[in-house]
């Protein structure tokens, strides 16, 4: 079955970072997948979190910096990171901030992050 979604649906997060679910359980009720847009300020940054799921995170903008066991990676416009589930990872993004794409599997949810 084709299914049409007219539009993303605006995820709130505090810190200035916006959202936009285009595919996943808010925007379309899929559970085993989600596609985000993400639009981070200049220097946001997320708690460290354990999540449960793969997250594959295309950069389009700016650079995204992620901190985990093995040290501090950063992925910059055109490249892109893939984190596996039980990993610990903190999120953040550098002076110029940055635009990129998160896709996760199966779907994010909050309780499925496992933030600190």
């Amino acid at each position: 079955m084709v299914r049409k979604i007219e539009g993303p649906a605006r995820i709130p997060v505090p810190g200035g970072k916006l959202i936009d679910e285009h595919v996943g359980r808010v925007s379309s009720g899929d559970e085993a997948i989600s596609i985000a847009h993400m639009t981070a300020p200049p220097g946001w940054e997320e708690p460290a979190q354990t999540p449960s799921f793969t997250e594959y995170t295309v950069v389009l903008r700016g650079t995204v910096i992620v901190e985990h066991a093995e040290g501090v990676t950063e992925v910059a416009a055109g490249q892109s990171l893939v984190t596996e589930p039980g990993e610990k990872v903190r999120y953040r993004v550098g002076p110029e901030g940055a635009e990129y794409i998160a896709v996760c599997l199966p779907a994010f949810a909050p309780d499925a992050a496992g933030r600190d």
